[in-house]
């Protein structure tokens, strides 16, 4: 068994390696500094069979639930950046919080999960990465039959910036039954079937999903989109946000942005004028909506189960 230094060692060194961008790595559980948590917020972890070992997340309770003990309610899932992990988006917990406590938004609960630094939330053909298990197979499992939850489609959400933009809208793309409800903030949307090139088994994305051209149609959210195109129409609400100087993410949020249109899929999409790709001047302008969305979804959603 190694030591507590030589996990700590190894560690630093993968931070290191995903700060540098060389790849996919994780560290799998992450612990908070003293203080570090916001008000509601605690930080736990699960078993992984999917990783053989504990995986972090932190969770977001609002103000009631410990003493509304018959209340259920419904979850969104927040997937971090690239180099991130589950110590992420506090920013986004804390103004949920006020919105809740001031009367904006219904009480919620907002899970912070960890997918692995630059994993994109796939699944590694090698299975030395199992990004997106570990968030569909395990984690909702895991909030579920832990917390007083809505189980279903109708109480669940699914968002992120960046790489978990890009995650949250493949996921969603994949599984348009399990939510009723994603944001992909300022998330490359790529066409990954374009990648496929068996001549170059070490370049991107083939050193990571390997030589089987099917998992490339599996992790392509176009592909995903026109296979699943009546289940997303049905069940899944839709909202794409991007600055106009995000030059390196607008061109392919662009582009689905139009095969949402070509399928005739309803969706919001809005590209924020004059504003880039960090997270934090984007959440500043909008914060008085940022969760609008989600709560719209969330009650259509309901009305329908009730139908």
């Amino acid at each position: 068994m190694k030591s507590k230094a030589d996990v700590e060692k190894r560690n630093a060194e993968i931070m290191n390696q995903a700060q540098k961008g060389s790849g996919p790595s994780a560290i799998w559980v992450n612990k908070p500094s003293n203080g570090q948590l916001p008000v509601g917020t605690h930080h736990n972890t699960f078993y992984s069979l999917a990783q053989n070992q504990d995986v972090g997340y932190c969770i977001y309770l609002p103000p009631d639930y410990q003493t509304a003990t018959n209340q259920y309610y419904p979850v969104i899932y927040n997937l971090h950046g690239a180099g991130d992990n589950e110590l992420h988006g506090f920013d986004d917990v804390r103004m949920l919080d006020d919105g809740i406590r001031s009367g904006r938004w219904p009480p919620m609960i907002l899970v912070l999960a960890n997918g692995g630094m630059r994993t994109y939330y796939k699944n590694s053909y090698d299975g030395k990465f199992m990004s997106e298990t570990v968030i569909i197979d395990e984690l909702i499992g895991c909030i579920d039959s832990t917390y007083r939850t809505i189980s279903d489609r109708s109480g669940r959400c699914i968002e992120g910036h960046s790489m978990g933009g890009r995650g949250a809208i493949r996921l969603a793309m994949k599984f348009p039954r399990l939510f009723c409800s994603v944001f992909n903030l300022a998330g490359n949307v790529p066409r990954t079937l374009d990648g496929y090139d068996p001549a170059s088994p070490s370049i991107y994305p083939n050193n990571y999903l390997g030589p089987n051209k099917q998992n490339y149609v599996e992790n392509d959210a176009y592909e995903l989109l026109k296979q699943n195109a009546d289940q997303i129409r049905n069940n899944l609400r839709i909202q794409i946000w991007c600055g106009s100087q995000d030059l390196s993410h607008l061109t392919t949020i662009r582009d689905f942005h139009q095969a949402l249109i070509d399928e005739k899929i309803d969706h919001t999409y809005l590209e924020i004028e004059g504003l880039g790709h960090r997270k934090k001047p984007i959440l500043d302008k909008y914060r008085n909506i940022w969760f609008d969305y989600h709560v719209e979804s969330l009650s259509q959603a309901g009305a329908q189960n009730e139908t």
